[in-house]
């Protein structure tokens, strides 16, 4: 018997992973995808999410920036990080030095999926293996939240991402957040030559498919024309998901398969390496009851920035006055990216 089995061999679950094995726990991540695994993101990591990987012992090639900006027409605010730079990271690169710091740290590894789970007083069984706990972090749709009965139906209008990378050179140092009245186009530098367009929008959008809501940004088709896609578009969605509970008996939810907001503020990773050290924390004490306070405690801001902007952001009024205002008043815009970042 093992002590921690882990569904899902993402970034959310190969930080659980190695921060186990860190500890001492005799850890086996279950993944049915080979590495690296790409999937829809923005790519920006943000300053809290470097340093937690550096706190992890890992080390991604990447390209920094400096800040976030919010651009609608000619309407355009900035906000620098106060503690030191994000950084746009290719997702596949990002995975690849995950998984290599699991493997130097003696991670298992093994192909499957959870898909049910059979708890006993002392353990848990789930895809041929007994094991003491089992952390879930398998994404966005988890079976294992699923299969446990924590799945729960989302409220509001369903929100999609779709993203794909462009050869041309970044014209700016921070990620820009283009907004137009159904969509936000995020550009995040990840190479000297390469950035990533990433969309985010509603029901509609993901029905016109990527090139036609990429047009609502005339300014944005400005720039990358004549810049060759060079990845095909990748989606994902619905981004909403909600979880009845954090936790069920020897069963923790992690990352996305804990609930998910939305990707309106770029903290993904950032939350999910957090949600990642509670969950291992409240593991090696036996206490799985402590991981939903910590979850929250760990969680809020983000869930509260997020939840009011993807709010204020359904409210076609309220949205047309989210970039006017952020540059009538940059030193709250300022704040509000530095208490993300």
């Amino acid at each position: 018997m093992i002590d921690l089995l882990v569904a899902g061999g993402g970034p959310d679950g190969l930080a659980v992973a190695i921060r186990g094995r860190l500890a001492g726990l005799d850890v086996t991540v279950v993944e049915p995808r080979s590495t690296p695994v790409d999937k829809a993101c923005g790519e920006g990591l943000m300053p809290s999410a470097v340093r937690g990987l550096r706190d992890l012992g890992v080390e991604v090639d990447g390209h920094p920036f400096a800040g976030i900006g919010y651009v609608s027409g000619r309407r355009r605010v900035e906000a620098r990080f106060a503690d030191g730079p994000g950084l746009g990271v290719r997702r596949t690169a990002l995975h690849a030095a995950l998984a290599a710091r699991a493997d130097d740290v003696g991670v298992g590894r093994m192909p499957g999926r959870v898909e049910q789970v059979s708890q006993r007083t002392d353990h848990i069984e789930a895809a041929g293996t007994s094991a003491r706990w089992l952390v879930a972090a398998d994404g966005l749709h988890s079976s294992v939240r699923r299969a446990i009965g924590l799945d729960r139906p989302s409220r509001g209008p369903a929100r999609y991402g779709l993203r794909r990378h462009f050869q041309i050179a970044p014209w700016t140092d921070v990620v820009e957040v283009h907004w137009s009245e159904q969509a936000e186009a995020y550009v995040t530098p990840v190479g000297a030559d390469l950035v990533g367009v990433a969309l985010l929008c509603s029901t509609e959008g993901h029905r016109r498919g990527y090139a036609e809501t990429l047009a609502d940004f005339p300014d944005l088709c400005e720039r990358l024309s004549g810049a060759e896609p060079v990845t095909p578009v990748r989606g994902a969605g619905p981004l909403r998901q909600v979880a009845g509970s954090l936790s069920q008996g020897r069963v923790l939810l992690v990352g996305d398969a804990a609930g998910y907001v939305d990707a309106l503020t770029g903290e993904g990773l950032a939350t999910g390496l957090a949600t990642a050290a509670a969950a291992v924390g409240a593991v090696l004490e036996g206490r799985p009851e402590a991981y939903d306070a910590r979850w929250r405690a760990a969680t809020r801001r983000y869930r509260w920035i997020t939840l009011s902007l993807v709010a204020a952001a359904n409210q076609p009024t309220v949205r047309r006055a989210i970039v006017p205002a952020a540059v009538r008043l940059p030193w709250v815009f300022s704040r509000l990216v530095n208490a993300l970042g």
